[in-house]
């Protein structure tokens, strides 16, 4: 697999093209072509990933904070062609981000995903080594896009701090199941939401308004995400 940052025009339209198809809305990428080369030109995170010279994924983000007490990249979108050859390339696309912020000096990145589905939670907070820091309610609005249509757009926020000991253990392909202890709350989620949104949305909605009230309404209590398990589980503990 040949990762690389994309610099041409006709990259930045092969990129958009694939988040549109990743996404469910060909010819509709969720974010244009020129801002995606206005990103690259001016120092941002725009990568592709290649099999042969085949692209079948991406990932983007751009520099954000407070600088120089709050440095760190916000990633915005990271997508991959779902089949068997691309295993794997997610982590490999958010390794490189990881070591091209650490070459920069940016200590940390910070990105959201919808909280309900589970491989992302598991992919995010026990593959990665990323904190959860925030619930999001309805963050994005309405989306009509081909995953998030008909749902409200709750978000996790998370920070993936580079150099702490989860995330240098996640890079070497070592991470931690959590293990619950006393005081802890566990908040499960369903196993596949996106076929629960296609097939009974009324649930689905339900479903939502359930874990919003359970993790977002423990963290707003001071309750801190401390992992999340393989029975689809988040971990967390009182402060």
């Amino acid at each position: 697999m040949d990762i690389k940052e994309l610099e041409r025009m006709s990259e930045m339209h092969e990129l958009g093209e694939l988040f549109a198809a990743i996404w469910g809305r060909p010819g509709e990428p969720p974010i244009d072509s020129s801002t995606l080369q206005a990103l690259s030109h001016s120092g941002n995170y725009v990568v592709g990933a290649y099999s042969g010279k085949r692209m079948v994924g991406g990932l983007i983000g751009w520099l954000g904070g407070h600088p120089p007490d709050d440095l760190h990249l916000h990633s915005h979108i990271l997508g991959v062609v779902p089949d068997t050859e691309t295993r794997g390339v997610g982590f490999e696309l958010k390794q490189h981000q990881r070591m091209w912020c650490l070459d920069r000096g940016v200590p940390s990145i910070e990105w959201t995903f919808d909280p309900l589905v589970r491989r992302n939670a598991y992919f995010n907070l026990a593959k990665l080594g990323a904190d959860a820091v925030e619930y999001l309610v309805d963050f994005y609005g309405p989306m009509d896009d081909g995953i998030n249509t008909g749902d409200e757009s709750d978000r996790l926020l998370v920070r993936w701090n580079l150099r702490s000991e989860k995330a240098v253990a996640a890079a070497a392909g070592r991470h931690v199941e959590p293990r619950p202890d006393a005081g802890a709350m566990l908040v499960q989620v369903p196993e596949d939401i996106v076929a629960i949104r296609r097939d009974d949305p009324t649930h689905a909605r339900r479903l939502r308004r359930e874990v919003r009230e359970a993790l977002g309404g423990a963290m707003s209590r001071g309750y801190h995400v401390t992992g999340f398990t393989r029975a689809f589980e988040y971990v967390l503990s009182p402060d």
